[in-house]
């Protein structure tokens, strides 16, 4: 054989060894799969996490619907005292107002009949205060005499029956004067706005509406120039202080007597995805309604970042019992496929075995498991789905 051909099969042999050890060599960094296994190679564990089996209190909990609502603890309606002409709209829906804050103004004649009884029981006061300031004067004159032997007892005994006679309208007066004065000012007027008619005696038929309590103007059902009674019953403005809400759940009544009072209550709303809002049970309503033949559930919860609106629907569940301690898993480790849900459970490392396991309820992200796993065995969480994949591949 010549040198040329020599070398030729020599780089042949070369390359056809480099070619198997290349093949074996991917062989070997490659996934190994069998019925109920899967081996990854080592780059492959970034994508994984690996937990034990732990324990979890998990709590029988009944589901049901509902809605958001204001607190009503902590809202009222604005009702007209009187009848009369809305003049002016001072307070816009969404207006944040404090107590004692304007919100409209109203022509009303019936002010005047309030403001009179104000000024004559004012008038009648300072008629009593000068009667009084006269029966002390003639009761001091005549005391003043008696003890000079200038006057008989009989003018002191008159003079003191007059002062105390004088005492007790001056008393009746002042209690009259401050009842006209307290119904000024239920009836909206302000103290500067009584102290001014006390001075001047000026009636006005113009009086201001003021916020019962503060928060936020959430309803206005009047307009400019509208007329209204006091005697409809309509509101005329819905103020609500929104830093805590009403979760209102409505229960069925197969349901209602495992429900109790201190409970705890998780919602959620489409509105903000992905949170749950926590409170606890602390009203339960005293009838079912009849259309629905559900008890609604009431319970107050926090809403100092504003997220929660009036009337948001909410998917609730309650929890009906104090929890049982039971292996749980996270759920992402949870493969289902139809009703057989199995996990994927490290051997030693890098080899994963799956597992059928009996699956119990899922809270708070963990999956309860009743059988297939002991506590401090080690599974996939997150990767399980791609660990499946390859082994299935």
């Amino acid at each position: 054989m010549s040198m040329t051909a020599k070398a030729l099969l020599l780089r042949l042999l070369t390359l056809l060894f480099g070619v198997t050890l290349m093949a074996s060599l991917a062989v070997a960094e490659s996934p190994m799969k069998g019925a109920d296994f899967l081996r990854v190679v080592a780059d492959q564990m970034h994508q994984l996490q690996i937990v034990k089996v732990g324990t979890y209190a998990f709590r029988a909990q009944t589901s049901a619907i509902g809605q958001i609502g204001y607190n009503e603890d902590a809202s009222t309606i604005v009702l007209t005292p009187f009848s009369g002409r809305i003049t002016r709209l001072i307070a816009r829906l969404g207006d944040q107002v404090k107590k004692g804050d304007p919100l409209l103004e109203i022509d009303s004649p019936e002010q005047f009949v309030l403001q009179n009884d104000f000024i004559a029981a004012q008038a009648v006061k300072r008629k009593a205060n000068s009667q009084h300031n006269l029966a002390q004067i003639v009761e001091k004159r005549v005391r003043d005499l008696h003890e000079g032997k200038a006057a008989p007892s009989k003018d002191l005994q008159q003079a003191e029956a007059q002062l105390v006679s004088a005492e007790n309208d001056l008393r009746s007066a002042d209690s009259a004067f401050e009842a006209a004065r307290a119904r000024l000012r239920i009836l909206g007027r302000t103290d500067a706005e009584i102290s001014k008619l006390e001075e001047t005696g000026t009636l006005s038929r113009v009086t201001t509406i003021t916020a019962p309590i503060g928060g936020t103007v959430v309803s206005r059902k009047v307009g400019p120039g509208q007329h209204v009674k006091a005697d409809s019953g309509d509101a005329l403005y819905t103020i609500a202080d929104l830093s805590t809400m009403w979760l209102k759940a409505q229960i069925f009544e197969q349901d209602i007597v495992r429900v109790r009072i201190g409970q705890e209550i998780e919602a959620r709303v489409s509105a903000v995805p992905g949170r749950i809002f926590k409170a606890r049970i602390n009203a339960i309503n005293a009838a079912s309604d009849l259309t629905t033949r559900r008890v609604v559930v009431r319970s107050e919860i926090e809403n100092a970042d504003g997220l929660l609106k009036a009337e948001m629907f909410a998917m609730f569940k309650i929890s009906i019992d104090d929890g049982s301690t039971s292996p749980a898993v996270p759920t992402d480790a949870v493969i289902r496929e139809g009703d057989v849900a199995a996990v994927w459970v490290e051997t030693e490392p890098r080899l994963f075995k799956r597992r059928v396991v009996d699956i119990g309820i899922q809270q708070d992200g963990l999956t309860q498991i009743r059988s297939g796993l002991d506590l401090g065995e080690l599974v996939v969480a997150r990767g399980a789905i791609f660990v499946d994949n390859e082994w299935r591949q």
